[in-house]
């Protein structure tokens, strides 16, 4: 299941430093961002098979519903020095994004269209 990394920051009067430097449990293939996110938007929406994630807020908010088919659980993602680890098999949707938001993403695999599946796990009682 997904979890939360808390990245330290170095803060002085110039300003903040965040470094990503030996946290993420990954070796990283691939760097994505996304921004300019449209009104009421929602990305993602799908899971990985093999491919551990890590997302970052680096500017503004926004939601991701996570659920691994045993369990729906939601995290309001509003600081850069946070990050989630989104697990194989956890199928994630990002939403509710505040006007101006960044999302960088960070991927444990290149990108594969066959590692994608895109139906919602049912969550059984």
């Amino acid at each position: 299941m997904a979890y939360l990394i808390q990245l330290k920051t170095f803060t002085d009067e110039r300003g903040r430093l965040t470094p990503i430097d030996r946290v993420l449990p990954f070796d990283i293939r691939r760097l994505y961002y996304i921004n300019d996110i449209a009104d009421d938007a929602n990305r993602g929406g799908h899971l990985h098979y093999e491919t551990i994630e890590a997302l970052f807020c680096v500017s503004g908010s926004f939601t991701v519903a996570i659920n691994n088919g045993k369990t729906r659980q939601e995290y309001f993602l509003n600081d850069p020095s946070q990050c989630l680890i989104v697990e194989p098999l956890d199928w994630h949707m990002m939403y509710n994004f505040s006007p101006g938001a960044i999302l960088m993403g960070v991927s444990s695999t290149h990108y594969d269209h066959s590692d994608y599946d895109h139906e919602e796990p049912i969550i059984k009682p």
